[in-house]
């Protein structure tokens, strides 16, 4: 039996390696107080540690998951929540391609359990169908409510975005907004992908002039009820 559990913002950003405006960065995340920060394009070499250690910090997070071992996928998270167990995804390599992954931790909050995974798909259209079919086998084998935020580098109706959100709850289906590129949005890539037992209490791709200075994409904002399973 399901139940109405705990409320939890989660907010899906790809950060374009940190490499826009920083301060402009912490101050949107800061400003809307997520509990779970589900990050793409985060360090993911020389130093990344450190790096994911300061990003945390300037977004008044704690570290939970990712880094190189994802390949930039990054999970954050307030005091709030509790981390208990973290693992990371590798996509098989294409040569003269980009590696990437992906990132989970289980996680709870007020003691109701919840997996938080994030990814960030190939912009490569032949790589893109087989990376979204081992996201997917994975996320399989997660039995607790999961929330995956991914920036799919896709369209909504393409094969890797209905394999993913099929099962899921596409958080934004009634009235996601385009999220890429900041400046003038015209592609909706990025995505907040839930259990279908969560109840989805607010969904909003966020805009801003702070937004649009801290990042060539826009954030996606859900607030979500866990469901405490009985």
């Amino acid at each position: 039996m399901d139940t109405t559990g705990p409320v939890i913002r989660v907010l899906s950003y790809n950060v374009h390696g940190l490499g826009d405006d920083r301060d402009a960065l912490a101050e949107v995340v800061r400003t809307l107080a997520p509990d779970v920060v589900l990050v793409q394009e985060a360090p993911r070499r020389f130093r990344w540690r450190t790096r994911c250690a300061d990003m945390a910090h300037a977004f008044g997070m704690l570290y939970g998951a990712g880094g190189e071992p994802s390949l930039g996928n990054v999970i954050l998270t307030n005091h709030r929540v509790r981390v208990h167990d973290a693992w990371c995804l590798r996509y098989p390599l294409t040569p003269g391609r980009h590696m990437r992954g992906a990132a989970f931790a289980a996680c709870s909050v007020e003691g109701v359990p919840f997996v938080a995974a994030v990814s960030h798909l190939a912009t490569d259209g032949t790589e893109r169908p087989a990376q979204g079919r081992l996201l997917k086998a994975a996320m399989a084998g997660v039995s607790e409510p999961l929330v995956l935020g991914c920036d799919l580098n896709d369209d909504p109706g393409s094969e890797t975005w209905t394999a993913l959100a099929h099962g899921l709850t596409d958080a934004g289906d009634e009235g996601g907004a385009p999220t890429f590129p900041a400046w003038n949005a015209k592609r909706r890539l990025d995505a907040i992908m839930v259990d279908p037992r969560a109840t989805i209490r607010r969904f909003s791709v966020v805009d801003s002039e702070n937004v649009r200075r801290a990042s060539d994409h826009l954030p996606i904002l859900c607030d979500m009820s866990v469901p405490v399973i009985t």
